[in-house]
């Protein structure tokens, strides 16, 4: 429909240059469905574009282009010209009606498209060290990644999953050290932490075991999934590994259960990779010394202090970065900048890093490097996303990274289920902050629970097939029913609302922003479930068989469009509720 109107403005442009004696090509114009439902069903800012083009008055051209668009074969119903200039536009009712025939036609493809046809994307995300469990933040990650990915894959592209863990340096030793620390303890020949030292990260935990050292690093990690690894190596082993250094099975065991974990838990979010790629294999495959030596070669690193420097000042950035520490042990950004220099020699068009908040200051960087490095810069995004807070009872769940008193995804998924937490999680901008709503998640209400509400709407539309079944009807296809007959101005709506869907994917997708999915279906809920609670005057299976044909052939259009949409969020559209 939109696509139609689309040509139809575009014609009438063409035709106003053409008048003018401009044989130059048309500027790009937009179509916007306006916020307002008084402002029509589309409007546009062609006429003020054009006007110093054309050397007319804005309200000139726009009277010229509603006197042409109200010629367009019925299309538009009124046309009106708003303010300086703008073109508001009502289409006809029976041109809305033509959705549904359309909707019905294509199924579940409706909303999709070829438009990314042999274009290459690699979306990196959740990329969670194998440090300890997901956190909501990471969940929140998961969520979002995985939906930009179902949208560019709806809209044609090619798609790639990838998941890249940092299991090399500090971190890893500090994993290690911490298991080995808990195992000692488990076999009694070393005491606790004192509680000192777990309250203050700047302090160690030092023991003597057989006349060694045995250390609790300052920030070890703490939580209870240390001691549940500790305790299973004291079980298989004893106290044969007391000699072994917390490099070697200590952190090896511990890196392979706790992915082991998080895979379990993308699993029961319904996230699959394609790829997994991690820092040791870069580091091993020399990667981090070829891509400082090409660095060194345009002049973008220095020495000082001990340290190797990135320039970021050469590259416009606000100040210089170290890229290896003065111990040697290089910093994030380096692997970083080697791993996007990977992305682009395998060759993908467009590479979305889905990353929290606190990676922000390091991209800059990381672009600009790729780009001194000879690739272009362009191809690589960023989707930022907030962290989450969960409240309950209106006050904020405290907790505490520190003392490892820390709300995991695992425990959110435990609490809320897997489509609860999808929805909830991806509901709001991902630049925003999250406040996850404990309370209304366990919300069991329809009415109530926004994901329940939508997933409802589904439920309802299988219900109504059931009531036709009984009756002896069967449900109709798209040329099976008069849609003149959904006459009534709450139709409509619906109408509309479904008609809006394919531009909403693809905004959706070309911003990477599935929020405005979530907040679609909740629209197109709260037209729907209304609609069916009154039950007199738009019952669906009646006396009336040309009205229950209609009916029924929009309850399919709008459970078409509603699963459609779970599907591009990750969420069951269920047949029973």
């Amino acid at each position: 429909m939109k696509e139609r109107l689309q040509q139809q403005l575009e014609e009438a442009i063409r035709a106003l240059l053409a008048e003018a004696g401009d044989a130059g090509e048309i500027p790009a114009v937009a179509l916007e469905i306006p916020r307002q439902k008084e402002h029509g069903d589309f409007a546009c800012n062609a006429a003020l574009l054009l006007a110093k083009r054309l050397g007319r008055k804005p309200r000139e051209i726009a009277e010229a282009l509603v006197e042409a668009l109200g010629d367009a074969g019925g299309l538009v119903d009124r046309a009106e010209v708003a303010g300086p200039g703008f073109v508001n536009l009502w289409l006809a009712g029976d041109r809305w009606r033509d959705v549904l025939r359309g909707i019905l036609e294509v199924g579940r493809s409706y909303g999709g498209s070829d438009e990314g046809a042999g274009v290459r994307v690699q979306v990196e995300f959740v990329s969670a060290n194998p440090t300890g469990p997901l956190s909501t933040g990471h969940g929140r990650q998961a969520v979002l990644g995985d939906c930009i990915a179902r949208l560019l894959e709806f809209r044609g592209f090619d798609v790639t999953r990838e998941y890249y863990f940092n299991n090399g340096g500090r971190q890893m030793r500090v994993l290690g050290q911490s298991v080995k620390a808990r195992y000692l303890e488990a076999l009694g020949v070393a005491a606790p932490p004192p509680a000192a030292v777990l309250a203050d990260p700047e302090k160690s935990w030092v023991d003597e075991v057989g006349g060694l050292p045995v250390q609790f690093p300052a920030d070890g990690y703490q939580g209870d999934y240390i001691v549940e690894l500790a305790e299973a190596l004291c079980a298989e082993h004893g106290d044969a590994l007391v000699g072994e250094p917390a490099e070697a099975i200590f952190r090896e065991v511990a890196e392979k259960q706790i992915f082991a974990g998080i895979r379990a838990t993308l699993d029961a979010l319904g996230i699959h990779f394609d790829v997994y790629s991690n820092e040791k294999t870069l580091y091993d495959e020399g990667k981090l010394d070829a891509v400082l030596e090409d660095l060194r070669a345009v002049d973008l690193i220095y020495e000082s202090e001990g340290a190797v420097w990135l320039r970021g000042t050469t590259l416009g950035l606000d100040r210089d970065r170290v890229m290896i520490r003065s111990s040697g042990e290089p910093t994030y950004l380096l692997p970083d900048i080697a791993y996007h220099r990977e992305k682009m020699e395998r060759g993908f068009d467009v590479v979305v890093d889905v990353m929290g908040a606190d990676h922000i200051d390091q991209f800059p960087f990381v672009r600009e490097a790729m780009s001194a490095l000879g690739y272009d810069a362009g191809r690589i995004e960023m989707v930022m996303h907030q962290f989450v807070t969960l409240t309950r009872a209106g006050r904020k769940v405290k907790q505490s990274t520190r003392k490892a008193t820390i709300v995991t995804a695992d425990d959110l998924l435990e609490e809320v289920g897997g489509d609860v937490f999808r929805f909830f999680m991806i509901e709001r901008r991902a630049d925003g902050h999250l406040d996850f709503d404990l309370d209304l998640a366990t919300e069991r209400n329809w009415n109530k629970n926004p994901a329940y509400y939508v997933q409802y709407a589904v439920a309802r539309t299988h219900g109504i097939e059931r009531t036709a079944a009984d009756a002896g009807l069967a449900m109709p296809g798209a040329d099976d029913f008069d849609a003149d007959r959904l006459n009534l101005p709450e139709e409509l709506e619906v109408m509309k609302k479904l008609g809006e869907f394919p531009e909403l994917v693809a905004r959706a997708a070309a911003a990477r922003e599935p929020h405005h999915l979530a907040y679609y279906l909740r629209d197109l809920a709260g037209l729907w479930n209304p609609y069916l609670q009154d039950g007199t005057r738009h019952r669906v299976v009646s006396d009336d068989a040309g009205r229950t044909a209609a009916r029924l052939g929009l309850v399919l259009a709008v459970r078409t469009v509603l699963t459609n949409g779970l599907a591009l969020l990750g969420i069951a559209a269920p047949e029973r509720m």
